[in-house]
């Protein structure tokens, strides 16, 4: 807005419905019964748009009233020698016929509805937000809700939701991310991200990113399934399998450096289901040989993090090179079993050394690490944003 410039005024409404059954509320009601009050019949319009919403015929709507006080009355088509007021109705009816007399007239306003589940049964909050959207458009509104629901927040579009969180001494705004929402409703995500790679060193290498990644990005371990023991040459059917059962948006597919020759028979395969995916390869031609050359630059600082010297790793490095030198296997085979080795001699499990020096080159952001963990988090974000 420029200089001087003016916001235009409109109307507001504001109800907070989880109020209208407040013990205070109905006791200020009560009071109309005393003395002189005014009757008023509510028309057509005004009722039309609660009844597309609640499964009932209204043959008559009457509103009392007292100084600033009111009272609606209805009469029933299947019972119509009987009425009776909001005392004797649902939560919901009663939230659905106040929202229609206060907001069915209102024009180029602004509309507050606050906890708008608040007494309603699913089906009925589906219904009620089918129509406010129709009045909005209808009417020229712009209305705000807040609410604790997920079937509200399903009949809302992904770009009109706002996720607010409670931090200690103030409000943030968070990504509408689904498992974020999910978590918030449910206390965990229904629906978690799985990870498919190709052994047990595969998956120690992606647990240590992730236990720096996941702080970054909202998320835990046990909102990701780490899946391996699996061959490169099973990719395939994995992949023609899952979108069999749609599960392939759920799905990261990581593999190690070596198989990247067969990278575009994995594509040419999600393309064929209907499907794209964009696997990913861990550094080196086994994640073992990328951690032999990281070893090899770590200073006395880096080697306490696996309880032994820099002069010792490396001797013991020097060691296994020699002892391997002439060994007759693939290199592949020949860089894994020396790593195994390696490993057994330091006294640690393979497996966690892996995610060490994993998770301390995810911390300096290497430039290998840097590149996987951009490709990475940038999957993660597409699986948590989708629809």
């Amino acid at each position: 807005m420029g200089k001087g410039g003016q916001q235009p005024q409109r109307p507001l409404y504001f109800r907070t419905l989880a109020n209208l059954a407040s013990p205070s509320e109905v006791r200020s009601v009560l009071q109309i019964a005393s003395g002189a009050f005014t009757s008023h019949t509510i028309t057509s319009d005004l009722i039309a748009f609660a009844q597309r919403i609640l499964p009932l015929q209204f043959q008559e709507v009457h509103l009392i009233s007292k100084n600033n006080k009111d009272l609606l009355f209805v009469k029933r088509q299947d019972a119509p020698n009987t009425k009776y007021s909001e005392f004797h109705m649902s939560a919901g009816e009663r939230a659905i016929i106040r929202i229609s007399k206060e907001i069915s007239n209102l024009r180029n306003a602004i509309v507050l509805i606050d906890e708008i589940e608040a007494g309603m049964h699913p089906f009925t909050q589906q219904q009620l937000m089918l129509e406010l959207q129709r009045l909005a458009l209808r009417n020229d509104l712009q209305i705000i809700v807040t609410t604790h629901s997920p079937v509200i927040l399903d009949c809302v579009p992904v770009e009109a939701r706002i996720f607010l969180e409670r931090v200690p001494g103030n409000v943030i705004i968070r990504p509408a991310y689904k498992d974020i929402i999910q978590k918030a409703f449910y206390g965990q995500s229904l629906e978690k991200l799985s990870i498919l790679c190709e052994d047990e060193i595969g998956e120690s290498f992606i647990l240590g990113v992730l236990d720096v990644l996941n702080p970054k990005i909202g998320l835990m371990h046990d909102d990701l399934q780490v899946g391996r023991d699996t061959g490169k040459e099973e990719f395939a059917n994995h992949i023609i399998a899952l979108s069999k059962f749609q599960q392939l948006e759920n799905f990261i597919f990581i593999l190690d450096g070596d198989a990247k020759s067969i990278e575009n028979d994995l594509l040419a395969t999600a393309q064929r289901t209907g499907n794209s995916i964009q696997p990913l390869f861990l550094p080196g031609n086994v994640p073992e040989q990328w951690a032999w050359k990281v070893l090899q630059t770590y200073t006395d600082e880096d080697a306490v993090m696996i309880g032994h010297s820099k002069i010792d790793i490396k001797r013991i490095m020097l060691q296994q090179d020699q002892l391997f030198d002439n060994a007759a296997d693939s290199p592949s085979k020949i860089m894994k079993n020396k790593f195994f080795s390696f490993c057994e001699i330091l006294k640690q499990p393979h497996t966690e050394m892996m995610r060490k020096i994993a998770r301390k080159e995810a911390e300096r952001l290497s430039p290998d690490m840097n590149i996987f963990m951009q490709s990475f988090e940038t999957l993660i974000r597409l699986w948590q944003n989708r629809k």
